[in-house]
């Protein structure tokens, strides 16, 4: 035993500090384990009579990146004082940076605590222990810096020749020569395919997931556990057809280094975050052509652009694609002003209007719209123009399309037959296991007996569902394939057919078209579309816009409307009416409560008076009182005809007959309002006008 560990010391508890850097280390390195779990009997046979063993870091690095509960608690151990020595196997195990480390002996100087290790015991508080626990922590901060340093040139290095292994995504293995490979399981690699094929086919990740979802087809997945990596079949995911679709491995690309570490300081302390996705031009590693790969790089690039633009939250200013609106140019058209995509906003949910409109830098208040346009008009015209480019490949087109129908069932067929095949070859084994058995051992028996049986049950799951889906295949109705060269001819007969899916116009708009920048021509109230064909081709477009307003000769005089309605209304609706008219003041100012009264009392014309007014007609608002519903639906029920109104002029108010109301096809058009009613809104009504105060 030291003398510096003295009675004092003894007198206390002895701490030993277990730590590995890794899970690999952890379950690899199990000599440097036991060596640290064995200074516990050191301590022992030192004279601690109280020994703890703290491993609650085992797994964890000590560079002071990571959070370790272990240390913390090592930490307040030393300051509560109860701690005599603290046992470690060398100083690299208890900090790999001098912050943890040098707080650490500080702590122990304070509280008179040692610290041991097979060399010997340091006594912090003096001056030559103390230099010398300085230095070792400083070895070993420089210690792993230069490991590091010196493992990541390696790799590299490595990984430039392309020869540096990593786990490798489903559908590629390593070759005997250290060489990345197709893997030779069709059953993986045809379900890879497939999904590229589907990719292709409907232009979608998450369409290509919800298809897989639809056709219950399984998708191969890498479980990693430390070194072991096994491949398992689970239900599809979203982000497994991403993983899939943003790999470059699939290209036939060596790519290494494509994420990053990003270093946060949280509560005082360096936190790292792995697997940041870095640019393309920052990867450490881009070989082409270094392996076989499903797809060739062209068409990784298209993927890649083609998911960028489904990703409607990135790159305002970037081409978006289809979503399925009813807006046929969505993510296409560009402002000519200030090249911004012009975003599209919808009317009413069961209007048919919309409108393509830039915001312009709204990003600052007071910026201002920069233009805007109604989309239906300019979606007919581009649709003519889309019609007359592919009315020539409308046959081939046609003929695709059929071909392309029977080819997604057999599809789904094809990968029920390849996971049936892997089923039979999981139940013959099975049976040749349970045969094997010695009969005797009925406890091993019986439990390889129940995996045969349940391997079998699949086989005959999976045969059923080829039945089932060939059945389904064989009543489909054929297509006719005469017709539907006939409906080739006339394409626009199939594109204005209500069965025709707007999500299939716009894609087929997105194939042709790169983009459209729209400007505002005011001389001639036209909109100026430029058509950037995918082909590199151009065309201007014009289309004429909606004239908005009412025309001056059909807005009656502000003289003209008041003689008409004076009668009927007071001055504060007069005045409604006549800004709602656009009849104008003689300086061209709008109209108030206060003008409509002395242009009254200039004419001549008398003050409206409620006991001289029709009392055999009242107005919208009253009706609906009277009904009990809102305006809004009262005035419905004017526009469908059900309840008698007219008006004195265009844009006055309604007026309603009295004795209408209580007509039979009023009562039923009302009915019909209130039973359209929410429960909640009915129960409201019955609490406010029905139930009396205090029940």
């Amino acid at each position: 035993m030291s003398a510096k560990i003295t009675p004092d010391h003894l007198a206390r508890a002895a701490v030993v500090y277990v730590r590995q850097s890794t899970m690999s280390q952890v379950t690899g390195n199990l000599e440097s384990q036991r060596r640290q779990y064995d200074l516990a009997g050191a301590a022992q046979a030192a004279g601690f009579a109280s020994v703890t063993v703290i491993d609650d870091d085992l797994g964890r690095s000590g560079s002071g990146a990571i959070q370790r509960p272990g240390f913390e608690r090592l930490v307040a151990m030393v300051c509560s004082g109860d701690v005599g020595a603290v046992y470690c196997i060398e100083a690299s195990r208890l900090a790999r940076n001098g912050r943890d480390w040098h707080h650490l002996i500080d702590l122990c100087a304070l509280a008179g605590t040692v610290v041991v290790d097979p060399d010997g015991a340091y006594d912090p508080r003096l001056v030559n222990d103390r230099l010398l626990l300085g230095l070792k922590g400083t070895m070993s901060e420089y210690e792993l810096s230069l490991m590091r340093q010196r493992g990541i040139a390696a790799r590299d290095s490595k990984a430039k020749r392309g020869e540096f292994r990593f786990m490798l995504p489903p559908g590629f293995s390593w070759s005997e020569a250290g060489k990345i490979e197709i893997d030779p399981d069709e059953h993986v690699t045809d379900t890879i395919r497939l999904v590229f094929a589907k990719f292709r086919e409907l232009g979608s990740a998450r369409q290509v997931f919800l298809w897989l979802r639809s056709a219950d087809i399984k998708m191969p997945v890498v479980l990693r556990n430390v070194d072991v990596c096994k491949l398992v079949w689970k239900a599809p995911a979203y982000h497994s057809v991403m993983q899939i679709l943003h790999n470059p491995l699939y290209a036939g690309a060596y790519a290494f280094g494509r994420t990053a570490q990003r270093t946060r300081i949280v509560e005082g302390r360096a936190r790292k975050a792995s697997g940041i996705r870095k640019p393309r031009d920052e990867w450490h590693v881009l070989l082409r052509d270094n392996h076989p790969g499903y797809i060739s790089w062209q068409e990784y690039e298209d993927n890649q652009k083609l998911l960028l633009e489904n990703a409607h939250m990135k790159k305002s200013c970037a081409r978006k694609s289809a979503r399925g609106g009813r807006a046929l140019l969505t993510g296409l058209m560009r402002c000519g002003r200030c090249g911004r995509m012009m975003r599209v906003f919808y009317g009413m949910a069961k209007g048919n209007a919309h409108r393509y409109q830039c915001r312009g830098d709204d990003a600052h208040v007071g910026a201002g719209l920069c233009i805007g346009i109604g989309g239906v008009r300019i979606d007919r015209a581009v649709a003519l123009q889309i019609l007359e480019a592919v009315s020539d490949r409308a046959v081939e087109a046609a003929i695709f399309a059929s071909d392309q129908a029977e080819r997604s069932c057999k599809d789904i067929i094809a990968a029920v037959e390849r996971e049936l095949e892997v089923a039979r070859y999981d139940a013959s084994l099975a049976g040749r296991r349970y045969e094997l058995v010695d009969p005797a051992k009925r406890h091993v028996a019986r439990e390889l007996e129940a995996r045969w049986n349940d391997a079998l049950e699949r086989v005959a799951a999976l045969e059923r569902r080829i039945v089932e889906l060939s059945a389904l295949s064989a009543t489909r109705p054929k297509i006719d394939r005469a017709r539907l060269l006939q409906l080739a001819h006339d394409l626009p007969a199939v594109w204005n057919a209500p069965s025709t899916d707007t999500r299939t116009k716009q894609r087929l708009i997105h194939i042709l078209v790169q983009e459209i920048v729209c400007d505002l021509d005011e001389a001639t109230n036209e909109a100026v579309l430029l058509i950037h064909w995918t082909g590199g081709r151009h065309t201007e477009l014009r289309v004429a816009r909606v004239k908005t307003g009412r025309c001056p000769d059909m807005a009656p005089s502000a003289v003209e409307a008041l003689r008409k309605l004076a009668g009927h209304w007071p001055d504060r609706e007069l005045a409604v009416s006549l800004n709602r008219m656009r009849c104008k003041t003689g300086n061209g100012e709008t109209w108030t409560t206060f003008r409509v009264r002395e242009m009254r009392e200039r004419l001549g014309i008398p003050e409206y008076d409620p006991a001289k007014a029709d009392s055999e007609m009242i107005s919208l608002m009253k009706a609906a009182e009277r009904l009990g519903i809102c305006v809004g639906s009262a005035k419905s029920l004017v526009l469908k005809g059900i309840l008698p109104a007219k008006q004195i002029l265009p844009g006055s108010p309604w007026l309603v007959p009295v004795e209408a109301l209580v007509s039979e096809e009023v009562r039923i058009g009302v009915q019909r309002v209130i039973d359209r009613r929410p429960k909640v809104y009915e129960q409201y009504q019955y609490d406010k006008f029905i139930r009396l105060p205090g029940l």
